[in-house]
């Protein structure tokens, strides 16, 4: 039997993949984060699947249930927030998993940033704005940051920086970025990106702080900074220029449907 990770994507039950979903309907084993899936994904769920928030378990505890489902010859659909490439607490599970030689799928999500990008309607990089994206947080009370991961390194290249995990300090994230992006540079704040309750919040260096005063978000508050957020011009991408020869132009008309 096997252990089925799935990206549950950033909130909305219909952002999730064909194949995610599909493989939550056939498992009768359900592990979720119940602190960051929403309950609307688990409708998928076949009719008496036994589900489990494992909001409040540890990784042993975790492992365990992997460990009974697959002596009980069932499988496991393991759901998490977003994508399982960043931030997950994937590694360390798989790892047990392979020490107990238990077999495993990973089904990518949308990522929190890309669903925040589309809330704001705003694309993350843009010619000679912005060609970089940097997805990043602050040191936490689970993980420090590298020493050469500080957010004042990333700054220095200007890149538009998707900040996680930090909105309970936002104050040093303004601070440390000012002397980089000066104090005009536009920020976002977007909290629970598809879900009922999304906020968002648009503003600047200097603005930001006093805004989400008045509005207060939770750890969830992704933190988008960069130019490409409200840019002044910027120049059109060479791909559509009809003066770029590339493979596919210039072999004759388009085809129309």
């Amino acid at each position: 039997m096997t252990i089925h990770f799935i990206g549950a994507g950033p909130g909305a039950p219909d952002l999730i993949t064909l194949r995610g979903r599909d493989l939550i309907a056939a498992s009768p084993v359900c592990l979720y984060a119940g602190s960051l899936v929403p309950p609307a994904l688990l409708d998928h769920c076949p009719p008496g699947a036994r589900i489990i928030d494992t909001a409040a378990l540890t990784l042993d505890q975790i492992i365990e249930e992997c460990i009974k489902a697959t002596r009980a010859g069932l499988d496991v659909a393991r759901l998490h927030s977003g994508d399982l490439s960043i931030w997950s607490a994937l590694g360390e599970q798989i790892r047990r998993l392979d020490q107990h030689n238990i077999p495993y799928t990973i089904t990518p999500g949308v990522p929190a940033f890309a669903a925040a990008s589309a809330v704001l309607a705003r694309e993350l990089t843009l010619p000679e704005v912005a060609q970089s994206l940097v997805l990043t947080r602050t040191s936490g009370r689970a993980s420090s940051m590298p020493p050469n991961e500080r957010l004042e390194i990333f700054a220095q290249t200007g890149a538009t920086l998707a900040i996680h995990l930090s909105i309970h300090v936002l104050a040093d994230v303004v601070a440390r970025l000012k002397p980089f992006y000066g104090q005009d540079c536009p920020i976002a704040l977007v909290y629970r990106a598809s879900w009922p309750d999304e906020q968002v919040l648009r503003g600047t260096l200097a603005t930001i702080e006093e805004q989400a005063a008045s509005t207060p978000m939770e750890r969830t508050a992704l933190i988008l900074v960069g130019k490409v957020l409200e840019p002044d011009h910027f120049r059109e991408s060479a791909l559509y220029d009809p003066d770029y020869r590339r493979r596919f132009r210039g072999m004759g008309a388009y085809t129309k449907y």
